[in-house]
């Protein structure tokens, strides 16, 4: 819309400048048909300038302004006085009839610079004269049940008219009733407290809010820091010295509550062992009255244990003895059946070989020949060609037999001397 404004705006100018280039043209020519032109065309221009004059101030200044966030609008009628609050959205704001001024509903902090260095343009002074610096950060808002009357009220520029001078006509004041000694180390909490106090009745006449006052760093001279330095040093280990006397009685009240608390814990202890020695001797009183019958009962069962042991014992060495003798007699009697059957069966063979030798003793006075035959054989293995002395006609075997030669024998029949050749 803006865009299109400025284009109509140009349109405008431009059919002015040319329209009035005409009427100088045209003036030298026809200036009473001129005039009554002019006056012809005249209320349609002004009230065409009126219109574009106007679009101009809505679109440069808009009527409609929107609250930022954080803050409240206080809108006031410059002809009837009235005033609006708005919090958040937007609103109507026409120039010239209304006066808009926005208010922080957060919290806002304000450092006085000028009071922060002892070498600044407005230092301190202690009750001994002795310019300080003090870093402070006060924390404010303004009342916001009071914003309609404090848009008439309070000045724009709220921390430079109204906060600083609160401020220092406090804070100097304050400082004035100290030592540097307490605003440094000692007392700097109270200051801070009684600061905050005086400053937020001061400034709630005015209509703000203090939310708190906190007192950062101290500034001194270079030549005081450094005494007060060691003067802080000092106390510091005085202090020290005191906290460690302090600790060393609660150690020795330790140590002596620990010792007594020791010999009351060794005392119990001892009462409750000489009350379980005795519990536990009445206790041992009692089992033996039960212990003891158990014990001549078990001496008495052992006695009988060992009677029966060793009559078992004397039973079974008996039965022993007699399986021992039973043994033997069966031994002694399998002995005299084996040597009776020895007997029978060395009688029976030495009668079989007695038949058998009266056998070949018939056999071999039969027939001589069978003992070479029986030499020959025995020697086969041995032996494989006997030599005979050819008519000897004895035996062969009588050089090994150490020159026993067998009895002649009577001259067989002639059926018989060649049955004997063969």
């Amino acid at each position: 819309m803006l865009q299109r404004l400025k284009t109509l705006a140009a349109s405008l100018r431009h059919a002015f400048s040319r329209g009035a280039s005409r009427g100088l043209e045209a003036a030298s020519t026809a200036a009473p048909g001129a005039g009554r032109s002019l006056r012809r065309a005249l209320p349609p221009l002004l009230a065409l300038t009126a219109v574009t004059a106007a679009g101009y101030a809505v679109v440069m200044h808009p009527p409609v302004q929107a609250v930022p966030h954080g803050q409240a609008a206080v809108r006031t009628n410059q002809f009837s006085g009235g005033t609006s609050e708005f919090r958040d959205g937007s609103f109507i704001r026409i120039p010239g009839l209304h006066e808009v001024r926005l208010f922080p509903l957060r919290d806002q902090s304000f450092r006085p610079e000028a009071l922060a260095k002892a070498t600044g343009p407005a230092p301190l002074q202690s009750v001994e004269g002795l310019s300080l610096g003090l870093d402070m950060t006060v924390r404010w808002t303004v009342d916001p049940t009071r914003l309609a009357e404090l848009s008439r009220k309070l000045p724009d520029d709220i921390e430079g008219d109204v906060i600083n001078p609160a401020v220092q006509a406090v804070v100097y004041k304050q400082i004035a009733k100290h030592t540097v000694r307490e605003i440094f180390s000692s007392q700097r909490a109270e200051i801070a407290a009684s600061l905050e106090a005086e400053l937020r009745a001061r400034l709630a006449q005015d209509g703000i809010q203090l939310k708190g006052v906190q007192i950062g760093s101290v500034d001194l001279p270079p030549d005081y820091r450094q005494g007060m330095d060691r003067l802080l040093a000092d106390s510091l280990a005085s202090e020290r010295m005191r906290y460690t006397l302090e600790i060393s009685e609660k150690r020795v009240k330790e140590t002596e509550f620990q010792a007594a608390a020791d010999k009351v814990r060794r005392e119990t202890a001892a009462e409750a062992a000489g009350r379980e020695q005795i519990i536990a001797a009445q206790a041992q009183e009692e089992a033996m009255k039960h212990v003891l019958p158990f014990k001549q009962k078990q001496i008495e069962q052992r006695a009988l244990e060992a009677q029966a042991e060793n009559a078992a014992r004397v039973k079974q060495a008996e039965g022993a003895a007699e399986a021992r003798r039973i043994e033997v007699a069966a031994e002694a009697a399998a002995r005299q059946k084996l040597a009776d059957a020895e007997a029978y069966r060395v009688a029976q063979v030495g009668k079989a070989n007695a038949g058998q030798m009266a056998t070949e003793g018939e056999l071999l006075t039969k027939h001589p020949l069978l003992v070479q035959k029986a030499m020959a054989d025995k020697l086969s293995d041995k032996v494989q060609v006997i030599i005979a002395p050819p008519g000897s006609g004895g035996f062969i075997g009588s050089a090994l037999l150490a020159g026993v030669s067998p009895a002649p024998k009577a001259a067989p029949a002639d059926g018989n001397a060649d049955a004997q050749k063969e």
